[in-house]
Formats: C-alpha cells, structure tokens, sequence
C-alpha cells in the first residue's frame, strides 16, 4: 500500500503483539484480564475519592488523577488492540491514529508531572506538616493539576503536528499493537532526524526534570522520617512513600528504558514488551498498591461498599 496525499482515508497496518498460537492466545487473555482489572481498579479509586468526603484532601486529589490518567491510557490502546486480534482486522485509519498518538503522548507526559506533584505533595505534608494548609492548599493542588494536564496535553498536540505532517510511503505495516510515534517515524520517507531529536528533548524535560523533583522531594522526606521520634508517625510516613516510589519506580523506569536510548538500539519486539509493562500491567498496579497499603482508602472502600454506594 502506499500513502496517497496523506488523507483521513489512508490506512495504517497494526502487526500488533500477538499472534494465533495457544500460547499467545493465552497472553491475550491474560492481558484481557489484566485490562479488566485495570479498569475497575482505577474507575473504583476515582469514584472512592470523590464521594467520601474524608478524602477530599490534596493527597487524594492528585491520586484520583493519576486513577483518571491510567483509565484514559489503557482505554486509548487495548480496546483496539483486542478488536484487531479477535476481529482479524488490523487495520487503522489515519484519524484513528493520530488520535492514539495524542492521547497515549499528552497522558504519558502528564502523569510524568503529575507524579512530580505527587512527590512536592508528600514533602510538605512529611517535611513542613504546621505549614501544609499553606503550601500544598486546595487552590494550589487544582493549578498543579490543571497544569500537569495542560503541559502533557501541549505534548501531545506538538507531537501530533509533526507526526502528520510527515510523508509516508512503501508498506504502512506498524510493528506495534498502537499506534506509537517512535513505531510510525521508520514508515516515513522524509527525514526526521531534527524531529527526532526534538522529540528526545521533550523526553529529557518530561522525565529528568520531574525525577529530579522526586529525587529531590524524597531525599529530604528520606531523612525527614529517619529523624521522628515516634515509632507510628514514621510506620504511617514509610507506607505512604513507599507506595508512590513503587509506582514512581515502575513508571519512569520502563519509559525512560523506552525514549532515553539511542534509536539503534531499538528492536520492535522489545519495544511491544516494554510498552505493554507500562500501558497496561502499570495501570492495574496502581490501584491496587495505593489500596493495599493505604488504611484510608481501605476503610473508605469498606465504608461505601458497606453502605452499598460502590454496588
């Protein structure tokens, strides 16, 4: 097939992850079953935070968020992925992917700064707990907010332009289950050498600066914790921390893996799987490690369950 005047009617190949064979078949419906925990998951920690009022906090603010972030993510790529692989048909539209392009960039980037803003959050409430009301308000919490979906968002839209703007020719066969930009620019018959390099500076700024928030952010939280004299304070600090840093760890590990290399590096197949960890197994695990080691959320969902507002 080859790209005719770059129309909302040219169409795209998904080779996607999985093939016919009983192995894969049974990947498929792990991932299936990893989507469907994913989904209620953080559609659980939304609806929790937002109709309990003892978590209308600035914590819980930001953590609905990122429940909101990973729901949105992993909504934008396997609902395809599945029909591509049950239906046989692997085809997308040019519509269809820049979409995709700009949902998975604009939320990729915005939960980089939101977790950044995660990290602030905790350092005030650990470090400076007299003067929290002051530094990390409601007001205040709704702008960082607002701004970690606006600047991923103008991600998104930059990427996007120069993603379509681009010429393609030959075979339009994308080795990925998405429509992934880094997967789309080798299809592309005109240089993209300055885009490229524009696009690893995005990454320098979306993930560097923020991990150097939350290096920063937790370095002090760190040695803030070592020194508190009760036994319970430090217990309640250490469990919180530690559920943003598994979720920090997991997030920013496989995507600076992802867009910090050099492009050869890269394999297609390598790609699939590290993109697959944190599009679709990071979201699931959210959810489920804020609950699990959070005693609020735990007596909140045991609360509304039993008042039965979840059911």
């Amino acid at each position: 097939m080859l790209w005719r005047n770059q129309s909302f009617n040219s169409i795209f190949i998904l080779l996607g992850i999985f093939n016919h064979s009983p192995t894969h078949t049974f990947l498929f419906s792990l991932v299936l079953g990893i989507f469907t925990v994913a989904l209620l998951g953080n559609l659980a920690m939304v609806l929790l935070i937002y109709l309990d009022r003892q978590l209308h906090t600035p914590m819980y603010l930001l953590l609905s968020q990122l429940s909101l972030m990973d729901l949105t993510l992993i909504c934008t790529t396997v609902p395809k992925m599945t029909f591509n692989y049950l239906s046989g048909c692997k085809s997308i539209s040019l519509a269809a992917c820049g979409t995709q392009i700009f949902f998975y960039v604009s939320l990729l980037g915005a939960e980089c700064f939101l977790l950044a803003v995660m990290a602030y959050d905790r350092y005030v409430a650990i470090c400076h707990p007299l003067r929290y009301t002051i530094l990390m308000n409601q007001k205040l919490c709704v702008l960082m907010t607002i701004a970690s979906w606006t600047l991923g968002s103008l991600d998104g839209i930059l990427v996007l332009a120069f993603a379509l703007s681009f010429s393609y020719c030959g075979s339009l066969e994308i080795h990925h289950f998405f429509c992934d930009v880094a997967a789309l620019l080798p299809l592309s018959c005109t240089d993209t050498s300055a885009f490229e390099q524009l696009l690893f500076i995005c990454c320098v700024v979306m993930l560097v600066f923020p991990v150097s928030v939350v290096i920063i952010s937790y370095s002090r939280v760190l040695r803030a914790v070592i020194h508190m004299s009760s036994r319970e304070s430090r217990r309640k600090a250490f469990t919180t921390c530690s559920s943003h840093l598994s979720v920090v760890g997991l997030y920013y590990g496989a995507a600076m893996f992802m867009y910090m290399r050099p492009a050869s590096s890269h394999t297609p197949d390598q790609d699939k799987i590290v993109s697959a960890f944190y599009t679709i197994l990071t979201p699931m695990l959210n959810p489920l490690i804020y609950s699990l080691r959070n005693q609020e959320v735990t007596r909140a969902l045991k609360k509304l369950v039993r008042n039965g507002k979840l059911i």
